[in-house]
C-alpha cells in the first residue's frame, strides 16, 4: 500500500509540474503577443498542422500583425 501511495504522489507532483510549466508557457506567450501584436490565425495554423499531419514537411506560417 505505501508503494501505491508513493507512486500516486509522484504522479500527481508529475502532472501538476507539467500544468504549471505549461501555464508559464501560455503566460509568457501572451505577454510576447502584448507586447509585439505577433500573431497566426486559427485558419493558418490549422493549414500548417494539417500539412504537418500529412507527412510534410513545412516551416510554421510567419507571424504578422
Amino acid at each position: 500500500a505505501h508503494a501505491v501511495m508513493i507512486q500516486a504522489i509522484e504522479s500527481y507532483v508529475d502532472r501538476e509540474e507539467k500544468r504549471e510549466a505549461l501555464r508559464q508557457e501560455a503566460r509568457a506567450a501572451h505577454e510576447h503577443y502584448m507586447l509585439t501584436g505577433l500573431h497566426l490565425t486559427g485558419e493558418e495554423a490549422e493549414a500548417w498542422m494539417d500539412a504537418l499531419a500529412e507527412g510534410q514537411d513545412v516551416e510554421p506560417p510567419a507571424c504578422h500583425i
